[in-house]
């Protein structure tokens, strides 16, 4: 008999690859039967053989409730789907991210209105379905009404056809889209959720708000080899290792784009955020996404970058605002970044908010 799945997280602690936390193990430990009914089940695709086989096949054992686990940032949710996905014995299983899928979808949505199609999700929801029983959903977020007026119409599609669904998320299902627009038509997704998926609290012991992955220091200055390599070992601790995948955020037709996400940790360099032509809408939806966001290569300030500046000061604005830890490296210290040219008086207020972002307290207070 195979290694379970507690065997294998034991294996990996004996290795020194992940630090012991019961938590996590009584998750997989949890995952374990549903491992074994996707393992013995048939393919997706095994009614489709013909009528004599269609008739006298056994009917399909219905699937078990798969998982909604959600928690903190830093807990492990995304390692520990990692580490189911990665070792259920089937090939009609897939792990994306649930922002890369949603973006799939509204792809093969417009595509399917081009052609005429009347109803444009049912195509888009029976290739999704076609020859797969598990779907892996990494950080499922939803911050955008396109989004929210679709997902409980393509989710039905999903258990209907026998898809088991194992999600992770930084928030338990009746937070999901708070205060969103519309809300109460999404209401409805949130009853599917907790009718369908277990919904379980990763209480790891894992926190980076105690300051066990961070560490003492936040703000790396100058931003040379050495807080690139801090600023590594800090990104590693934080996702334990979870493969990360972009953030894309659409906010009002825009696209946002952060190049690494993985278990609520986001991470960019000072260009790809601050670069684009974004606005107060774009920062607002990103601080709402993620937990921590690790900005890397803050160059210096002045009238030569005043636009990158500006939307700096905006993205800090907005990350302050939602309380979003902030890791940064820099060409120099807060009070020294923007020191001529238009802003620079204002940036004062900048530089005062991204001193008071450094304290190990910051983002402890709900």
């Amino acid at each position: 008999m195979s290694e379970t799945l507690a065997e294998i997280y034991d294996r990996y602690i004996a290795g020194e690859k992940l630090r012991r936390d019961p938590a996590q193990r009584a998750v997989l430990e949890s995952l374990e039967p549903l491992r074994r009914w996707l393992e013995a089940a048939p393919p997706p695709s095994a009614g489709n053989g013909g009528v004599l086989r269609r008739l006298f096949a056994r009917p399909p054992e219905a699937p078990p409730r798969g998982l909604y686990l959600w928690g903190g940032v830093g807990r492990g949710k995304s390692m520990l789907m990692d580490l189911f996905h990665g070792n259920v014995g089937t090939a009609a299983k897939r792990r994306v991210h649930f922002h890369a899928f949603m973006q799939e979808v509204h792809e093969g949505i417009n595509a399917a209105r081009k052609q005429g199609v009347d109803d444009a999700l049912a195509p888009v929801g029976a290739a999704i379905t076609r020859d797969l029983r598990l779907l892996c959903l990494d950080e499922m977020q939803i911050t955008d009404i396109t989004d929210a007026m679709i997902v409980g119409r393509l989710f039905k599609m999903l258990f209907e056809a026998g898809v088991v669904v194992v999600t992770t998320s930084n928030r338990p299902p009746d937070d999901l889209y708070k205060d969103g627009l519309n809300r109460a038509i999404f209401l409805p997704f949130i009853d599917l959720i907790k009718e369908q998926l277990e919904v379980r609290e990763l209480r790891a012991a894992t926190d980076y708000r105690q300051n066990r992955d961070i560490g003492d220091q936040r703000y790396f200055y100058p931003a040379d080899d050495v807080a690139a390599e801090q600023i590594a070992q800090i990104w590693q601790n934080l996702t334990q290792g979870a493969r990360p995948d972009p953030l894309r955020l659409r906010i009002k037709g825009r696209e946002v784009v952060v190049p690494e996400f993985a278990g609520g940790v986001a991470r960019a360099g000072f260009w790809d955020i601050c670069g684009q032509p974004l606005g107060p809408a774009d920062y607002l939806a990103l601080a709402d996404a993620v937990d921590v966001l690790i900005l890397e290569d803050i160059p210096r300030l002045s009238r030569k970058n005043f636009n990158e500046a500006r939307r700096f000061v905006i993205l800090i604005d907005a990350l302050y605002e939602a309380r979003v830890t902030l890791i940064a490296s820099a060409a120099d210290t807060p009070e020294q970044l923007y020191l001529e040219g238009a802003g620079a008086f204002e940036f004062e207020r900048t530089a005062s908010r991204l001193r008071e972002m450094q304290s190990a307290e910051w983002g402890a207070e709900e």
